[in-house]
């Protein structure tokens, strides 16, 4: 059976495939999950409980999530394009998921630097 992440809150329950997942930024208390298809869900969570949420839910499975600086959660099968100086990351699937975020240069560089790495 394949795993899926649920985030639950008193009035609302979330449940996806962690491929579906493209990332996850956080502004505050508040969390907002980027899906492949475009849609967005606003969730009151914070990102390190999302994190642990991952960490619980998916055990190996969350491994394809990184936490990339303070405030984003991205899933490095979408990792398409890093540009250090711009401070910029491409998420793609290279068909027609596209999304384009920023990130410290020194997020991305330790990003860059473990893709290298890993060879994926």
């Amino acid at each position: 059976m394949d795993k899926h992440l649920i985030i639950a809150t008193a009035n609302d329950l979330v449940r996806i495939a962690p491929d579906r997942v493209v990332y996850i930024s956080s502004d505050g208390n508040y969390s907002t999950l980027i899906q492949a298809d475009g849609e967005t869900r606003l969730l009151t969570f914070q990102l390190g409980q999302i994190e642990r949420m991952i960490a619980d839910q998916l055990g190996s499975v969350g491994n394809c999530f990184i936490r990339i600086g303070k405030c984003l959660i991205i899933n490095r099968s979408y990792i398409y394009y890093i540009n250090i100086p711009k401070q910029r990351l491409t998420l793609s699937d290279c068909r027609s998921v596209n999304f384009t975020v920023s990130a410290s240069r020194e997020a991305l560089k330790q990003l860059k630097e473990l893709m290298e790495k890993e060879g994926q």
